[in-house]
């Protein structure tokens, strides 16, 4: 998929979601040349993450979906709580790979008690905390946030009429206020060549990547 014109990208496959047995496969190297990033928009087990980072030996961030919460159980009986070797985005704004990039994660609220779902004031609160770091960034790197990571959708862009499935408000603030060049999200299990995935939204380009997409980013110059 080509998101940039003419100049030097940086190739990225991004994940969201669903396990999809030709990502996960010994070939997928080969399937997915010239990848320098990975990307996870959330609900995936730890163990499939972790197998694309060994895999590909290239950083991997993400952010959490709102099935995430707890250990996560191996069939050999292991234990884990968080991928190995990630770079959990949310909350945080860091450069990786020549991108400055942010993450948050989670759904909307459905279930009390939820640590991965927030109602539209919780996530107002979590953009709220994260606010200082977006300033420090934009004053140290004198330039505006290339990738915004979430799980959720914004609202009323890619999202659903179901409350477990609406997308956040807060998300269209940010992205006027802060100008990201792209917003990935997952959690909305929609695909097909009629489904639009792709939206333009100010000076935003909002992406769903369920289940899976091959994506490049401009390079700084």
């Amino acid at each position: 998929m080509g998101d940039v014109g003419s100049g030097p990208v940086l190739r990225a496959l991004a994940v969201s979601d669903s396990v999809l047995n030709h990502i996960y496969h010994n070939d997928v190297r080969q399937r997915f040349p010239d990848v320098s990033l990975l990307i996870g928009c959330g609900d995936l087990p730890y163990y499939y993450l972790d197998f694309l980072i060994s895999t590909f030996d290239v950083p991997l961030v993400y952010v959490r979906g709102n099935h995430d919460a707890g250990p996560q159980h191996l069939s050999d009986g292991r234990v884990i709580t968080q991928v190995q070797g990630g770079i959990d985005l949310h909350g945080r704004v860091v450069m990786v790979q020549g991108l400055l990039m942010a993450g948050l994660q989670g759904s909307m609220r459905y279930r009390p008690d939820d640590p991965l779902m927030y109602t539209e004031s919780e996530m107002w609160w979590e953009v709220a905390r994260m606010l200082p770091r977006l300033l420090l960034a934009r004053a140290r790197y004198r330039r505006r946030l290339d990738v915004l990571v979430t799980h959720s959708p914004p609202y009323r862009i890619h999202d659903d009429t179901d409350l477990a499935h609406t997308g956040f408000k807060v998300f269209l603030t940010l992205m006027r206020a802060f100008q990201p060049r792209f917003l990935l999200h997952g959690h909305v299990h929609k695909a097909g060549v009629n489904v639009p995935y792709r939206t333009r939204y100010r000076e935003t380009t909002v992406i769903n990547v369920f289940p899976y997409k091959q994506l490049e980013f401009p390079q700084a110059g």
